[in-house]
């Protein structure tokens, strides 16, 4: 269609020539984007390598120095380049899980499913995570009612409050020196860590 779309009468060439061009390139864009899950020629050069090195190594197999060598001469790209898409041409695409039709051992194939494991998606050790932070903050909630209201208010507004008040924010709220606030704290971090680590 493109090459319909594209085509002048005018220049004295029939549409079968000049179609020829554009079908071409159509089948090697679909053999391009088909060809593997993953692209594996992104650029002008990495395209015309592709077709090169699948022709050759149905000829020859894998590619010793010197043909390396010669393709990149040829196609005006470096030795590295050329192993790298030979690399890419002679991998696999491997299916995340396992084939099901397989049930023979000797052929067994060992899928990324098979042993790659999702921490997270275990429904025991989420239900363990959620009991024992449920049991933590009830053990913090009962150690906190343990200690006196303003230890407690100082606790809260010091350690579990968004916006923390200063030392001598406290001090002046409480009339007491900034370092009464500090004694303060200091013994009722002891006394919850005491309460949390009998519980």
């Amino acid at each position: 269609m493109k090459a319909v779309k594209r085509f002048d009468p005018a220049h004295g060439v029939r549409l079968v020539s000049f179609a020829v061009h554009w079908i071409r390139a159509e089948i090697h864009e679909f053999i391009l984007r088909n060809w593997r899950i993953v692209k594996v020629a992104t650029t002008k050069a990495q395209r015309k390598l592709f077709f090169k090195l699948r022709g050759a190594k149905k000829r020859l197999g894998w590619l010793n120095g010197d043909e390396v060598d010669m393709v990149a001469r040829e196609l005006g790209v470096s030795s590295d380049t050329v192993l790298e898409m030979e690399s890419r041409l002679s991998g696999y695409d491997v299916s995340f899980d396992p084939v099901p039709d397989v049930d023979d051992d000797e052929h067994e194939t060992y899928t990324p499913s098979a042993y790659l494991r999702d921490e997270q998606a275990d429904p025991a050790d989420a239900l363990e995570r959620d009991n024992w932070e449920e049991q933590t903050t009830n053990r913090l909630g009962e150690a906190l009612e343990r200690l006196d209201p303003r230890s407690r208010d100082i606790v809260q507004r010091r350690w579990l409050n968004d916006q923390k008040p200063t030392l001598h924010e406290l001090a002046a709220e409480y009339q007491v020196s900034a370092e009464r606030i500090r004694q303060l704290e200091n013994n009722a971090m002891k006394k919850l860590r005491a309460c949390l680590s009998t519980a």
